[in-house]
């Protein structure tokens, strides 16, 4: 292991949380959310709402575990998740069928948000427990946390949100990801404080960030 390695990992076995697989639960279940009502706001069908509602929720991890050459993939080895999905878009087509709701960009706010705080820091804990770099473990958070977004607004002939939101986005979760690695690092908190500490500042940022409209600076054509 190298000399910047060692002083970031002290203690790489103590780092992953035991919260980090019920996180990853509630983490896939917001942003499959999201994915299907996205699905719905895009008059897709049902199968097109399961198709997004799962690349939303399994894309980020999925590369993250590429990235990080884990096997079996994060999904294959909790299939409960699979199946919690699968419920959770039939339940989802069901209610919005028979109750005509009004879906609007609003209504996916709060299951986006959560499963971008919850899925940022587990991504950025499970780097670190297995020896990653600070700056690359905070990396992989990002990854896991927005990859999935991007798939699904793909699937949905749009433009990603985190590309063309000003807003800041995956900004929170790289400040999210920096905060755990305190957290863990400097302050010496547990694996599961730390996770949620992180969870909570990429949460409390996006929401920030939208409640007062902060914009990072656009591209700008003379």
């Amino acid at each position: 292991m190298s000399t910047e390695s060692s002083l970031l990992l002290p203690q790489a076995l103590d780092l992953l949380s035991g919260l980090v697989r019920p996180v990853e639960l509630v983490a896939t279940l917001a942003f499959a959310l999201s994915g299907a009502i996205e699905a719905a706001r895009r008059r897709l069908d049902a199968v097109g709402v399961v198709v997004a509602a799962f690349l939303t929720a399994f894309g980020g991890g999925t590369l993250r575990d590429v990235l990080l050459d884990r096997r079996p993939f994060f999904w294959v080895e909790n299939s409960t998740q699979v199946a919690a999905v699968f419920g959770l878009c039939i339940g989802a087509m069901v209610m919005i069928r028979a109750r005509h709701l009004h879906l609007t960009e609003r209504a996916m706010f709060w299951p986006d948000t959560l499963g971008l705080g919850l899925f940022g820091a587990a991504g950025t804990q499970i780097a670190l427990s297995v020896q990653m770099p600070a700056l690359i473990a905070v990396l992989m958070g990002v990854i896991t946390a927005v990859f999935g977004g991007v798939l699904r607004d793909m699937v949905c002939s749009q433009i990603p949100a985190t590309l063309r939101d000003h807003r800041p986005y995956a900004l929170c979760v790289f400040i999210g990801g920096w905060a755990l690695v305190l957290a863990s690092q400097w302050l010496h908190w547990s694996a599961d404080a730390a996770l949620l500490g992180s969870a909570a500042v990429t949460i409390v940022l996006r929401w920030l960030a939208v409640a007062l409209d902060w914009r990072l600076p656009a591209w700008r054509m003379d």
